[in-house]
């Protein structure tokens, strides 16, 4: 007879993996999965139902009228966006960012890493008509889905090489902040600009003079959110400045506001505004032309961009910066570890997946969804690749246990 402890060992197990590096990644994929499974079924009109409903918020003249889609966007993913601000700005203060010669590395492999594979798709999409807005979708490296894979080979991986891929995802992520910030922009208000830029300065201001109160920093946060998507500017823009104005450390404060908010917001983030958006964003019909549709230039462009472009522009470049003695190899890493790293920075989804809703706007555009095709594939190939390449390159014991 079954003992009530070997009952709960199934609900052990999947409560030991939403509470590890893994579970992110596992639900991100389960969510894109379930929301491609029912765009592809009878259920597909309430999909669209759902996503396509106005939602209206408003105080006197200033009124924000969107569709449930653009509120998971626009809204919650500034949320991520504001963890994002948080992860980099304790990184430049503290982490694998504040010491400039422990950093090049992973930075000149991210920037490998994101011109490779906009160059690919590029050359792949070349002569298809309106293909070129999506440049940027390839470059994208999602973290959550990256270091999971990573975490599934356990205690085998050096921490150097860990420390490697993280390094690498948030200059990934900075760079693609950048991207959004200067190719993703809208007609602008000059209006709606100047109160954004009014309320950086106050945020700024109170940095200075180490306001404490969180609440302050996130209702003036939420002023400069709307007039940033009143701006034209992408209103997610807001949330990393946000991030970047809250203080790293106060005077007769032991904990740092910013790890502070970082662990609050983690959970928060990982399990309901990331699954949302992907359950949002990947349902994606495939119709009559089924699977072969995978051969039309932009998701062939974006699979290739992923699961090509980014190995290939991060050992490039990787090769060049230890060559040169720029930089030096991280302790206990060979380049057979990088190779499978590159292959993993190859997972673009989320930021991928973002990028594509900015670049191929509403489902009016012909190449709408076509993006979600590539990402897919190209993300779930890289993510196998980069295992098989890592479980065969790292040592058969962990460093901790060998002698």
């Amino acid at each position: 007879m079954e003992s009530p402890n070997q009952s709960l060992g199934p609900i052990k197990k999947l409560n030991a993996v939403l509470h590890s590096e893994v579970g992110p990644g596992v639900l991100l994929l389960i969510m894109a999965i379930l929301a491609m499974t029912i765009m592809n079924s009878p259920l597909a009109s309430y999909y669209e139902n759902i996503f396509s409903t106005k939602v209206v918020l408003g105080v006197g003249p200033i009124v924000i009228d969107k569709p449930f889609l653009l509120w998971v966007n626009d809204g919650l993913m500034a949320i991520f966006f504001f963890l994002i601000g948080l992860e980099i700005k304790r990184e430049l203060m503290v982490g694998h960012l504040s010491d400039i010669r422990q950093a090049l590395l992973p930075l000149g492999a991210a920037v490998g890493g994101m011109a490779a594979p906009a160059l690919i798709y590029l050359i792949v999409t070349h002569g298809v008509e309106g293909a070129v807005n999506g440049w940027a979708i390839p470059a994208a490296t999602d973290i959550a889905f990256a270091v999971g894979v990573l975490a599934l080979l356990g205690p085998r991986v050096p921490v150097a090489l860990k420390v490697f891929l993280l390094t690498l995802a948030v200059a990934d992520d900075l760079g693609a902040i950048v991207i959004i910030a200067l190719f993703y922009t809208e007609q602008l208000s000059i209006g709606a600009l100047g109160l954004a830029f009014a309320a950086l300065g106050v945020l700024i201001l109170m940095n200075r003079l180490n306001v404490g109160n969180q609440s302050a920093y996130l209702f003036i946060g939420f002023i400069m959110w709307v007039a940033v998507l009143k701006s034209g500017v992408h209103a997610t823009l807001a949330g990393v400045a946000l991030g970047f104005c809250i203080p790293y450390s106060l005077p007769k404060q032991e904990t740092s506001p910013v790890v502070k908010l970082e662990h609050e917001l983690h959970g928060f983030s990982s399990y309901l505004v990331l699954p949302l958006f992907a359950f949002a964003n990947a349902g994606v019909a495939i119709g009559e032309q089924g699977l072969s549709i995978l051969g039309h230039p932009v998701p062939l462009g974006i699979a290739a961009g992923l699961l090509i472009g980014k190995p290939v522009g991060v050992m490039i470049f990787c090769y060049f910066i230890l060559r040169f003695g720029i930089a030096s190899m991280p302790k206990h890493v060979n380049w057979g570890q990088l190779f499978g790293v590159a292959f993993l920075c190859g997972i673009g989804f989320t930021m991928s997946l973002f990028i594509g809703s900015l670049a191929f706007g509403g489902m009016d555009n012909p190449l709408a969804g076509l993006d979600r095709l590539g990402i897919l594939s190209g993300s779930i190939i890289s993510a196998v690749v980069g295992f098989i390449v890592l479980q065969r390159a790292l040592p058969e014991k962990s460093l901790a246990t060998s002698t």
